[in-house]
């Protein structure tokens, strides 16, 4: 998997302060997408252990306290994906274990592979749907079109 961009603070995907991740290769190609530079799977840099120790060290500082792990992309769930986010996802469950886990995908809940199920059986909060750019709303919140659901999972 490729990283496309790591915030270790933000305060614009999600709730609160959070830890946000873009991984990078996208099918879906939503014409309107507000972050085509994710769509290829070789952009940005490799997704290395270095990088997932950095996430969960980031996520459990105290200095800066974090109410979780944004992940968006691209999308976490293209299938190249899958195995890197499912290996990161458990270790937040495992070493993080107070920290909500929230994810975009263009993907709607009912298409989900039994793979990416896997995955979205371990967070918080899946945004789903692909950007349609007749259904844009800026009112709306976490989303950017009108068909894109919020699905609060646990």
């Amino acid at each position: 998997m490729n990283c496309h961009q790591y915030y270790p603070v933000d305060i614009v995907n999600g709730p609160g302060t959070r830890c946000t991740l873009f991984v990078s290769g996208c099918v879906h190609e939503c014409p309107g997408c507000y972050n085509k530079s994710t769509w290829r799977l070789n952009s940005g840099m490799a997704f290395t252990q270095e990088m997932e120790d950095r996430i969960i060290a980031d996520l459990n500082d105290t200095r800066i306290r974090r109410q979780g792990l944004s992940l968006s992309g691209g999308d976490p769930l293209h299938p190249q994906n899958l195995a890197d986010v499912l290996q990161l996802v458990q270790r937040v469950r495992a070493e993080c274990p107070s920290k909500d886990i929230w994810m975009w995908t263009g993907y709607t809940l009912g298409e989900l592979t039994a793979a990416q199920r896997e995955v979205v059986d371990l967070i918080n909060v899946l945004i789903d749907g692909k950007f349609v750019q007749e259904l844009k709303d800026p009112s709306l919140v976490w989303r950017g079109s009108s068909n894109q659901v919020v699905h609060h999972l646990r």
